[in-house]
């Protein structure tokens, strides 16, 4: 049978989803939502204008949050250069030791976070947090020693640990995946931008230093936690629940969401309960432990340039008024790539080429920065680094968050792989010591990371296109024969493991 046949045959079957939907006594209401109208047709512009509806009531507020996490997770790297490791003699390994602290609890508390998250509701949740962190930033300022420093970045590990992978798996409740990474762009472009804000900020904190007996570092943790604690507050105002119940929203318009959403990836809609197999599922599908390898090969760089990009600065030679000014630029430029391959990234719908595009920019940089060049050349070198890293990470989320059907397994997959991938930022931590300066030569561990992405990267790819093949031809089979042999529950039950699910490359 020709290719044009077998594929008239596909759709035909695609077409009639109805059949496994129109199951008796296998209706599931999902939260609630029954009691919405029926989904209106929408044209490609008016579904347009509801996305932009949307974007507007959320991502200016999501942003914001993510924003001053990264300013308040990375201003320590500013604050090293106003006076903290001589106030508080953070002599040897003390500097890396106390970043680090801050890792191992962020990892070990982001999976309960996002298992939580719907019970305790986003509005109330993520803004909840977002004060405590703030709260815990400002206390940061009046720290007198190297254990009291330690212990507020574990507490700050802890409050902060709720946020992004609960964000992430917010807006997978509200958009369909090939809609997800281009929003997570936008927040997490915050994040780039935190590290611009962050330079100018510290530059212009700087010269409150010796104000009611304070240096510098001090101010830049008590005013940027303050303000932290204000969005906070401001999020209990603005930030919305679930599409069933926004009341931004028409009736008609949450109805659309909801459907879009429901059967974006599953002809009969995706289970919305919690069951304990569903943690099972997440922890033992071979995706999420790839998927953890390859956040980890974006995540260890960023984190290394970011909190240590000042730093690196300083050794070029500049004080530590210019070296914070000069992180600006590369942070600029970071965003401006970031919201390309987001953009382009959802158009195309692939995940894989901006991840591979982003590893070979981190190649660059890095192998620049631990050549013994002009520190012109270095610094030209560490665009490439902070691009590369920000830019591809969007990407990486927005993949594993593709491949995952069922809200709850999606919310556990997702957290686990960012909560263990999380723990090569506690190495990266420790790349950059002082007793290495200025050349850093254990940069190179950076390109381990990066090296782990590019044998990965091809693999899942390779994984998810045999895959997706092999289900074409069963559902092709299932066309020939007058449907498949599962019931509508089966198929729901199966999640991303059903034949008619299709991963996203």
């Amino acid at each position: 049978m020709s290719q044009h046949s077998k594929t008239q045959d596909l759709e035909k079957y695609r077409a009639s989803e109805s059949q496994l939907e129109n199951v008796a006594a296998e209706t599931e209401d999902f939260g609630g939502e029954s009691t919405l109208p029926p989904p209106p047709t929408l044209t490609a512009e008016e579904e347009r204008k509801l996305w932009r509806k949307v974007d507007l009531r959320l991502m200016p507020i999501l942003s914001l949050l993510y924003l001053f996490s990264f300013l308040d997770r990375g201003n320590i790297g500013n604050a090293r250069l106003q006076g903290l490791v001589t106030q508080l003699d953070l002599t040897g390994n003390k500097y890396n030791i106390a970043l680090t602290m801050f890792f191992i609890p962020y990892c070990i508390f982001e999976c309960p976070a996002n298992l939580v998250l719907k019970r305790f509701r986003p509005s109330r949740w993520l803004p909840g947090i977002t004060v405590v962190w703030g709260i815990i930033m400002t206390l940061m300022g009046i720290v007198k020693t190297y254990p009291q420093l330690v212990g507020v970045r574990v507490a700050l590990g802890i409050a902060e640990a709720g946020l992004f992978p609960g964000v992430v798996y917010y807006l997978t409740l509200w958009y369909p995946r090939h809609h997800l990474q281009l929003r997570i762009g936008y927040f997490f472009g915050a994040a780039s931008l935190a590290g611009a804000f962050s330079g100018l900020l510290a530059f212009a904190i700087s010269f409150m230093s010796g104000t009611r007996g304070l240096l510098g570092w001090s101010w830049i943790f008590i005013l940027e936690g303050s303000a932290t604690a204000l969005v906070g507050i401001l999020a209990f105002f603005v930030l919305v629940d679930f599409p069933s119940t926004a009341k931004f929203l028409t009736p008609e318009e949450r109805s659309f969401i909801v459907w879009k959403k429901k059967y974006d990836n599953s002809s009969v809609g995706e289970e919305e309960h919690f069951e304990a197999r569903h943690l099972i599922e997440a922890l033992t599908d071979w995706q999420v432990w790839l998927h953890i390898l390859i956040y980890m090969s974006i995540i260890g760089p960023l984190y290394g340039i970011t909190l240590f990009l000042p730093t690196i600065i300083n050794t070029f030679g500049h004080t530590a008024a210019i070296s914070q000014l000069l992180t600006v630029p590369p942070y600029l430029f970071a965003t401006i790539v970031l919201y390309i391959f987001a953009r382009y990234s959802d158009r195309i719908q692939m995940r894989a080429p901006f991840i591979c595009g982003g590893l070979l920019m981190l190649v660059i940089g890095f192998s620049i920065n631990i050549s013994d060049v002009p520190a012109g050349v270095k610094y030209f070198g560490t665009f490439f680094c902070v691009a590369g890293s920000y830019a591809s990470f969007p990407g990486v989320v927005a993949w594993l968050g593709n491949n995952l059907c069922g809200q709850y397994k999606r919310g556990v997959g997702m957290a686990f792989q960012i909560g263990v991938g999380n723990f090569s930022g506690a190495i990266a931590s420790n790349i950059y010591r002082s007793q290495d300066s200025p050349r850093f030569m254990l940069d190179g561990l950076e390109l381990m990371f990066v090296g782990i992405g590019i044998v990965c990267v091809p693999i899942a790819v390779l994984s998810y296109r045999k895959i997706n093949k092999k289900r074409d031809l069963i559902m092709y089979e299932a066309a020939q024969t007058g449907g498949l042999k599962y019931s509508a529950k089966e198929v729901r039950m199966m999640g991303d493991r059903a034949p008619d699910f299709r991963y996203t490359l």
